[in-house]
């Protein structure tokens, strides 16, 4: 049995990583040298060239970070590498808890430190060649050493606790750690911007004067009360810009980062100001929340199941099953899993993407939220015209074109 399972994990890693490679490779193919006519109204020859030939580096450098990280995933695989490093832990202590801190705490630290020369690259070469990057070296090692921290705080206990309901709960486990994530997952949702965000970038009220007042008068027009309003120093790391909704009931806020405010009119950014309204007024982010707790669900009753079954910790070389080394197994198993969920999650999201337009159109115009989306797409370099396998599998968004196309029928 182990033996199967062993080699469905080498199978689904080789899909996984030749799949993704592969749909990138094709999204680039299908740029075509010379611009197609349908975004002839959004870029011109050179911002068209300039936002392929920046998404082809990425693809090179990701294609990189992919073949070295596969190759090394597979070396371990096939010398027991994982099992060395459980029976190492063991050695030290026989506390499933703190040998299951430790095992991840270390893998975790180890593949990091692998992907920093990668991230270090595309933030201070290619996000540099093409004027996106603001960030200074010290700046990113303290968001390196702060997101560190954060993940051995919140992962560490989030961990923890699990396992500590695992020894005591048996059969009930994935009900119960089920249960923990879903309260995880609605904390992080409504505290988000008032604990979170401040870790990394300072939040200040909008400012009082014309810009307030006109976001004032149109919450109160589409019965959207809304008394916080924050920018984001977004332009200490990027001159990339952007907005988001968070919170639910009186947490919710909006943030504008300071690069949208620079950038755009203001009629333009109460355009993306109502594209934001518009999800909550559609009930998207209840509707998001809701997919994820089913398929975090789903994924809990799955792992509850191979908990019972030895081979699964067996199929990476350990000599007897642990939590820990099986959650690991379950994790390389999941990608064709997290293949289909993600066509059906993308799929919704693409769709509340133009719903949100339509509110905004219906509420505030069409021809604002137009100007503002090309003036993102081009400024941030977004690809021009995607492959439509790629949309289905990696877009959360509809490509600009479609978007506006729909806009432009409810003008």
């Amino acid at each position: 049995m182990h033996n199967l399972i062993f080699q469905l994990i080498i199978g689904f890693i080789l899909f996984g990583f030749l799949s993704d490679n592969l749909l990138q490779y094709l999204n680039l193919q299908h740029a075509k040298s010379d611009m197609p006519k349908k975004l002839e109204k959004f870029y011109n020859q050179d911002s068209y060239k300039k936002s392929i030939a920046y998404h082809r580096a990425n693809f090179k450098l990701s294609l990189l970070s992919s073949f070295l990280s596969t190759s090394i995933l597979l070396l371990l695989l096939f010398t027991h590498g994982f099992a060395w490093l459980d029976m190492s832990i063991a050695a030290i202590t026989s506390h499933e808890i703190i040998r299951a801190l430790l095992f991840f705490g270390i893998l975790l630290f180890i593949s990091d430190l692998f992907s920093t020369p990668f991230s270090v690259y595309k933030t201070f070469v290619i996000e540099n060649k093409y004027g996106f990057n603001r960030i200074t070296p010290s700046l990113f090692l303290k968001d390196k050493l702060k997101a560190w921290l954060i993940s051995a705080l919140l992962g560490g206990a989030l961990l923890s606790l699990i396992i500590w309901f695992y020894q005591f709960t048996g059969s009930w486990f994935w009900v119960i750690g089920w249960s923990i994530l879903i309260a995880v997952m609605l904390f992080i949702t409504i505290f988000y911007t008032s604990l979170f965000v401040p870790l990394f970038n300072k939040l200040v009220p909008l400012e009082a004067g014309k810009l307030r007042d006109r976001i004032t008068a149109f919450t109160t027009k589409v019965n959207f009360p809304l008394k916080k309003i924050f920018v984001m120093n977004g332009s200490l790391r990027s001159t990339k810009a952007n907005a988001f909704f968070s919170g639910l009931g009186s947490k919710k806020s909006i943030v504008l980062f300071d690069t949208l405010i620079d950038q755009h009119s203001e009629n333009e950014l109460i355009g993306v100001l109502a594209h934001e309204v518009g999800h909550y007024k559609k009930k998207h982010i209840i509707i998001s929340m809701l997919l994820s707790i089913v398929q975090t669900g789903l994924l809990f009753f799955l792992f509850g199941q191979m908990l019972y079954y030895p081979g699964f910790s067996e199929a990476l070389g350990a000599k007897s099953p642990s939590f820990h080394m099986t959650m690991l197994a379950f994790s390389f198993l999941l990608s064709p899993l997290m293949l289909l969920t993600n066509l059906l999650t993308h799929a919704v999201s693409r769709q509340h993407e133009y719903q949100a337009d339509a509110f905004s159109a219906q509420s505030n115009g069409a021809g604002h939220l137009i100007n503002a989306l090309e003036k993102l797409s081009v400024k941030n370099l977004s690809f021009p015209d995607p492959h439509p396998l790629m949309v289905k599998f990696h877009y959360s968004h509809p490509p600009l074109s479609a978007r506006i196309e729909a806009l432009e029928k409810l003008r």
